[in-house]
C-alpha cells in the first residue's frame, strides 16, 4: 500500500503497541494480561507494519527468524519448570525471587519466565503466519 499517512502513523503506533505489549507481559500474574495476550497485541503491531510496509520490509527488519523465536520460547517455557523440580516440588510450581516476594516491586519468578516463553511462542507463530499470508 502506498499511503503516506498510513506509513507515518504506523511508525508512531507500532512502538506504542509494542510498549503496551511489554506492559501486559509484565503485569500478567498480578492482573489480566500475560504472555498470550501480550503476544497477540504485539502481533497486531507487526500486522499493521506489514500492511503499511509490506512483508519484505518486515523480513529485513526482523533480526531473528520467527521459527527460532518459537523454538526459544518453547525451551524457555520448559526451563521455567526446572527450578521447582530441583527443589523437590512438582514441575511448573511457581517460585519467586526474592523469596519474600511481597516486598519486591516486580514479582520476578518462574511464572514470569513461563509467560515470556509463551509470549515468544505465540509472537513467533503470529509473525510467521502473517508474513506468509501477506506474501501469498
Amino acid at each position: 500500500m502506498g499511503s503516506l499517512i498510513l506509513k507515518t502513523a504506523t511508525r508512531l503506533l507500532v512502538g506504542l503497541i509494542l510498549v503496551f505489549s511489554v506492559y501486559l507481559l509484565l503485569r500478567g500474574h498480578n492482573a489480566p494480561g500475560g504472555g498470550f495476550s501480550a503476544a497477540l497485541v504485539a502481533g497486531t503491531g507487526f500486522a499493521l507494519f506489514i500492511i503499511a510496509e509490506g512483508p519484505g520490509a518486515v523480513r529485513r527488519t526482523l533480526v531473528i527468524d520467527p521459527i527460532a523465536v518459537i523454538a526459544a520460547g518453547i525451551l524457555l517455557a520448559l526451563a521455567a519448570g526446572l527450578p521447582a523440580v530441583f527443589q523437590g516440588k512438582p514441575f511448573l510450581t511457581g517460585l519467586w525471587w526474592p523469596p519474600d516476594a511481597d516486598l519486591a516491586a516486580l514479582h520476578v519468578g518462574t511464572p514470569l519466565v513461563f509467560d515470556v516463553g509463551v509470549f515468544l511462542v505465540v509472537l513467533g507463530t503470529v509473525v510467521t503466519l502473517i508474513v506468509h499470508l501477506e506474501e501469498d
